[in-house]
């Protein structure tokens, strides 16, 4: 169990307390959208969404399964090689596996509880590939990717790679509550994955009835309701909502069910734009990843270049505007 300097569990108010508003409370709540990222892989797509577009530097969200299909159809589940530049990925999973495999000549069987934390910088490519039939047919596979936008110093980076282990990530437990310490900081807990700008990213796991308040560390601060449903100041939020906080406000969070939640936050980096996989804080970078892509100039994974995703066609929708064709992870 991991030491911490400020705790998340909250006091119930007295029965005669008011409740606050819940429209001060929060600026936005965000419901899933149906998205694909593969002919079968079919993801709630959380962010980026039309009326808020980052919550702190997170760009992206995915929530993917569980996935129950016969082993035989795994294939058609793999996201091909297909590139990135200015962000990073985060891909951590609930149960399953999944292979990744990069430009870099990384291939690493990514588990749950791990974090797979690639980052892109000037460009990469990589894959997802889900090559587990036992996890498939079982109904095991289940993952959440994000997307990290980087401070403009780092965009043009060299591209990395790590994965780091459950024993890396510090754990809370206390009172019905469950937590992993992904990245950044929260609660007074850190650990070493390594970020590029103030943030913090946790897997919460809470018993019916208890009772949670979000960290103080971080202007943008909200979660997304994995499982389950909560309640804030007399309102219910259910499976599929991601809620985004006002700035200040500490609200008391009530589990009304066994719920899963992931929090996630940080400082705010300001404008990007974003156009199938591709950040960045300059619309002209962005054209010219578009045309790296078709002139071949982001190399392939060299143990999975046989097929990749060419770049769709391009609708001449502004970069900035909601991303289209679909984002892939």
């Amino acid at each position: 169990m991991a030491t911490r300097s400020s705790s998340p569990i909250k006091d119930l108010p007295s029965k005669n307390s008011d409740h606050p508003n819940p429209l001060v409370m929060l600026d936005i709540v965000i419901e899933a959208r149906p998205a694909a990222i593969s002919a079968s892989m079919k993801v709630k797509r959380i962010l980026p969404f039309r009326l808020r577009r980052m919550v702190g530097p997170f760009i992206f969200m995915d929530h993917a399964g569980p996935v129950d299909i016969v082993a035989e159809a795994g294939p058609s589940l793999d996201v091909l090689p297909h590139p990135h530049i200015g962000l990073s990925t985060v891909s951590y999973l609930f149960g399953g596996k999944v292979t990744h495999r990069d430009s870099l000549g990384v291939e690493q069987v990514i588990r749950p509880g791990e974090v797979n934390w690639m980052t892109a910088g000037r460009g990469i490519a990589h894959s997802e590939r889900f090559e587990d039939p036992v996890a498939l047919a079982g109904g095991e596979l289940e993952m959440i990717q994000t997307w990290v936008a980087l401070p403009e110093k780092d965009e043009e980076a060299a591209p990395s790679f790590n994965n780091y282990t459950p024993e890396q990530l510090p754990i809370f437990t206390e009172k019905g509550v469950w937590m992993r310490l992904i990245a950044g900081d929260a609660y007074g807990l850190r650990n070493d994955v390594k970020t590029l700008s103030p943030l913090f990213y946790l897997h919460v796991v809470l018993e019916q009835g208890a009772h949670f308040g979000l960290p103080k560390e971080h202007s943008e601060r909200g979660f997304y309701l994995a499982k389950g449903s909560v309640e804030i100041a007399g309102t219910i939020y259910r499976q599929g909502q991601m809620l985004v906080f006002t700035k200040g406000v500490d609200p008391i969070i009530i589990a009304k069910e066994p719920t899963t939640l992931m929090l996630l936050g940080g400082e705010p980096l300001g404008e990007r734009f974003i156009w199938w996989n591709f950040v960045s804080s300059r619309r002209d970078r962005i054209e010219q990843a578009k045309e790296d892509w078709k002139q071949g100039r982001i190399e392939l994974p060299p143990n999975d270049n046989q097929e990749f995703i060419p770049l769709p066609d391009d609708k001449s929708k502004p970069a900035g505007s909601a991303p289209r064709p679909e984002p892939l992870s």
